[in-house]
C-alpha cells in the first residue's frame, strides 16, 4: 500500500510550482522501459540519486564478487588439470559476469519493470548459456559452471512480470541443482558432491544472490515512491492556492462583469428612446469598471504583499515537501508599522519567495538555511542552499534567479531574478549581496533599513 499525505492549505503566495523536476535518461538507459507506475524513474533530487548510486554499488560488488569468486575457483581446477575446455569455460564466465555486472543498470526500473532492449538480455543469457553446456565436460565443476546462468536468471526474474519472475526463477535454480547430476552422466563420472570444486560456498552465495537483488530493489522502490509523494504535496499546496486566488478573482470580477454587460445592454436600448438615461447607464458602467479595476489590483497586491512570516513559514513547508532540510532561524523583527518598514517587509517577503522558488526550480540544494536578525539599523535576511556543488553558475541562478533568466521566463525588467530583486531593494534604501562563503554553498544576504532607528 502506498503511503498517503495530507497537506494542509499553503500560506504565502506560492510561486508557480518549483518541484516540477527535469527527469532526465541516460544513454544506456534509453533502450529500456523507465517508468514505475506511471512516472519516470530519473529522478532529479540528489538525494534519490544518491539512493540509486548505493544501491546500484550494492549489487554491482555482489555480482561481480560472485562472478570472480566461481572463476578464481575454476582457475583453481585449472590449474590442476589444464584443459582447453575449463580453459573455455573460464573466458566465457569472465564474459558472463561482466555483462550481468553491466545489466545491473536496468535494474533502476524497479520489479517488474521491464526487460531492456533485446541484445542486452541476449547478450546476458547467451555466455552464461555457454558456460553451462561447456562445464558439462569440465570434471568437478558442475555447480561453477551452473553460477552463471543462475545469476542471469535471478537478474532477468526481477524485471519480468511478477509471476513469470518466479517462473525463471525455478527454471534457472532447476539448472543450477541439476547441472552437476547431468555432467556426471556426460562424463560418465559417479556424482560426489564433495568431489564439487567449492560446492557449499557457490550455494550458499548463490541462495543469497535472489534474495539480495529483490530487496535492494524493494528498497529503491520505496525511495522513488517516497519522493513522488513528497513532490506530489508540494504541487498540491501550490494548486491549492492557486484555487484560492482563482476563487477570490472569480468572486471580484464574476459580479461586476454581469452588472455591466447589463447597464451596457440596456444602455443601447434606451440609446435611441431616452438619450439621457442611456448616458447616466454608460457612466454607472464606467463606474463599476473602475470599480472592478481597483478591487483586482487590490486583490493582486494581496496576493503579492504577503506577510513575511507566512512567507517564510511557506518557504520552510515548501522546502521540506521538496526533501530539502531547511532551517529557519527568526531573529528579532525591528520593522515596524510605519508605512516604509511595511514596504520593507513586503520586499523582504519578495525576495524569499523569488529564492524558494528558484532553488527548488534550478538547484538541486539538499540543505537550505533561511536566516532573519536585525544588525544595527538594519534588518537583514538570509538565505543559504548548498545546491551548487556541481554547477556555480547554475547555483547562483538557482539562490536567487539570475539577471538573465529570472523567475521562469519572466525578464528582470519585469522585477525577476536578481536585477529585480535589487531594484526593488533599492527602491526602500535596501541591498542585495550574493556570495559563495564556502565550496557549493551560495548564500544570498538582503538588507533593508529599519525606519524607526533611521528616523531617530
Amino acid at each position: 500500500m502506498s503511503p498517503s499525505f495530507e497537506c494542509g492549505p499553503a500560506r504565502g503566495s506560492a510561486a508557480e510550482s518549483s518541484v516540477r523536476g527535469s527527469f532526465r535518461t541516460s544513454d544506456g538507459d534509453k533502450c529500456h522501459c523507465s517508468t514505475l507506475g506511471g512516472m519516470p524513474v530519473e529522478p532529479s533530487s540528489r538525494s534519490v540519486q544518491s539512493t540509486w548510486l548505493y544501491t546500484l554499488s550494492g549489487i554491482v560488488f555482489f555480482i561481480g564478487f560472485f562472478a570472480v569468486f566461481v572463476t578464481l575457483l575454476l582457475l583453481e581446477g585449472y590449474s590442476v588439470e589444464p584443459r582447453p575446455m575449463t580453459l573455455a569455460v573460464i573466458v566465457l564466465q569472465l564474459v558472463a559476469g561482466a555483462v550481468q555486472v553491466r545489466y545491473c543498470w536496468f535494474l533502476r526500473a524497479g520489479r517488474a519493470g521491464g526487460l531492456p532492449a533485446p541484445f542486452w538480455t541476449l547478450a546476458l543469457i547467451a555466455p552464461a548459456a555457454a558456460v553451462w553446456v561447456l562445464g558439462l565436460f569440465v570434471p568437478g565443476g558442475g555447480f561453477l559452471a551452473g553460477a552463471a546462468l543462475w545469476a542471469a536468471g535471478s537478474l532477468v526474474a526481477c524485471l519480468v512480470p511478477r509471476r513469470t519472475g518466479w517462473l525463471v526463477l525455478g527454471a534457472s535454480a532447476l539448472l543450477f541443482l541439476a547441472h552437476p547430476m547431468i555432467a556426471a552422466r556426460v562424463t560418465g563420472e559417479p556424482f560426489a558432491f564433495a568431489a564439487d570444486i567449492g560446492a557449499w560456498p557457490t550455494l550458499i552465495y548463490g541462495a543469497l544472490l535472489p534474495v539480495m537483488l529483490l530487496t535492494s530493489i524493494w528498497w529503491w522502490q520505496i525511495v522513488v515512491e517516497l519522493d513522488r509523494h513528497r513532490r506530489a504535496a508540494a504541487e498540491l499546496a501550490v494548486t491549492q492556492e492557486r484555487l484560492r486566488f482563482a476563487s477570490d478573482l472569480h468572486d471580484i470580477q464574476g459580479h461586476h462583469l454581469q452588472v455591466i454587460s447589463l447597464k451596457s445592454e440596456l444602455a443601447e436600448r434606451l440609446l435611441a428612446i431616452d438619450p439621457d438615461a442611456a448616458r447616466d447607464h454608460i457612466h454607472e458602467v464606467r463606474l463599476i469598471a473602475k470599480q472592478a479595476l481597483e478591487e483586482t489590483r487590490s486583490l493582486v497586491a494581496g496576493y503579492r504583499k504577503v506577510a513575511l512570516d507566512d512567507e517564510l513559514e511557506n518557504a520552510r513547508e515548501v522546502l521540506t515537501a521538496a526533501g530539502a532540510q531547511c532551517d529557519l532561524r527568526l531573529g528579532e523583527l525591528r520593522l515596524g508599522d510605519s508605512p516604509a518598514d511595511a514596504s520593507a517587509r513586503s520586499v523582504l517577503a519578495s525576495v524569499v519567495r523569488e529564492a524558494t522558488t528558484n532553488i527548488l526550480r534550478h538547484s538541486e540544494a539538499t540543505r537550505v538555511s533561511i536566516t532573519l536578525s536585525a544588525d544595527g539599523g538594519w534588518q537583514r535576511l538570509e538565505i543559504a542552499n548548498d545546491g551548487v556543488a556541481d554547477a556555480p553558475d547554475r547555483g547562483r541562478d538557482a539562490a536567487a534567479g539570475s539577471g538573465a533568466d529570472g523567475a521562469a521566463g519572466s525578464s528582470p525588467a519585469a522585477g525577476s531574478g536578481l536585477a529585480g530583486l535589487r531594484e526593488r531593494l533599492a527602491a526602500v534604501g535596501g541591498s542585495l549581496e550574493t556570495t559563495t562563503d564556502a565550496p557549493g554553498r551560495f548564500l544570498l544576504r538582503a538588507s533593508v533599513p529599519i525606519a524607526a532607528e533611521v528616523t531617530a
